[in-house]
């Protein structure tokens, strides 16, 4: 009944200090007013003073209602505290993932690809204000979903992503037009590329620098992952006679160069990324950079509840009243 009480006005309470001082003040009185006769023996006289005893209790009657009444006036309330936000800069972000061959070399646990889908699906997953749409290259490129606010859509479309599906190769020209094409008729406040490699560009018949002049002239931002240890890593060779993957050690090649260049051009950032926690450390720092601005609207609701104060009050000094007058009339 009593939880989450409130005082508007807790000032009033120091007028409680007033309450022991008025009870001395009524006893001491009362003491001096009282008469007295000495007699030598009160055998004989039969006195039903009761009443007078516990005439006292009706001045206690008036302190509680005193007490009631200065409870009230510092109004005891309840709050009832609501919020709704609102995206007031929204973001969007396609991320343009590198589903060649070369992303299930080991030099990532379990792999180049599934190490990316674990970190990517935690961002996602963070990103719950913003719009994000997936595109896959390879030797060609394809949009795997458009930007959307449905993020299961999206995480289920990631989990989908394998290599296969596309001809082989590294067109990072032409992902990363896919990726701009998706948002050039975006209106969104902030437009964001995240394109990983592991490679080179070797296929696909848009440059990679035409590309990236094209996401600076429609103000997208391109931040750049490359993929790989620094030195040799184990990636698929060959096939063998089941249609497994035969493994050997390769150079890892990533022109590093190309994607400090798409960056600085869209006025993103490089990365590197030459195991799992680097990756994930990566994709934790796009977020910071990339924030969302979201306001926040606070309604509070107060219930008063000093209504039952004031009845409390009315009916101890109607109880006192009627007392007084009634039962201890006598000996007033």
């Amino acid at each position: 009944m009593f939880e989450n009480i409130e005082f508007a006005n807790p000032q009033f309470f120091w007028l409680l200090l007033l309450l022991p001082l008025a009870l001395l003040w009524y006893f001491f009185r009362r003491k001096n007013e009282m008469a007295s006769l000495r007699i030598s023996s009160i055998k004989g006289f039969s006195v039903n003073n009761w009443a007078a005893q516990i005439k006292p209790s009706l001045f206690i009657l008036r302190l509680l209602a005193l007490a009631a009444i200065i409870t009230a006036m510092a109004r005891p309330q309840t709050e009832d505290i609501s919020t709704r936000t609102k995206t007031t800069k929204g973001i969007d972000i396609v991320m343009a993932i590198d589903v060649s061959s070369s992303m299930l070399a080991r030099d990532l646990k379990p792999n180049r690809l599934a190490a990316l889908k674990e970190v990517a699906a935690n961002f996602i997953k963070e990103r719950p204000n913003d719009r994000i749409g997936l595109v896959g290259y390879a030797g060609e490129s394809y949009t795997k979903t458009p930007i959307t606010s449905d993020k299961s859509i999206v995480l289920a479309a990631l989990q989908q992503i394998t290599y296969g599906e596309l001809e082989d190769g590294t067109a990072i020209g032409m992902g990363l037009a896919t990726a701009v094409n998706r948002l050039k008729e975006s209106k969104a406040i902030s437009k964001v590329i995240i394109l990983l490699t592991d490679g080179v560009n070797n296929s696909g018949f848009i440059e990679p620098q035409t590309a990236a002049d094209l996401a600076a002239e429609f103000g997208i931002k391109t931040y750049t992952i490359g993929l790989g240890t620094n030195g040799n890593a184990l990636t698929p060779i060959s096939y063998n006679r089941d249609g497994s993957y035969r493994y050997g050690m390769r150079q890892v090649e990533i022109d590093e160069d190309l994607l400090k260049g798409i960056a600085q051009v869209t006025g993103g950032k490089y990365f590197r990324a030459t195991d799992n926690e680097s990756l994930k450390e990566i994709y934790e720092e796009i977020n910071s950079l990339e924030k969302t601005e979201i306001e926040e609207f606070k309604y509070y609701k107060y219930e008063e509840k000093f209504r039952p104060l004031i009845f409390l009050a009315g009916v101890l000094l109607l109880l006192e009243w009627g007392l007084r007058n009634s039962v201890f009339k006598s000996f007033i």
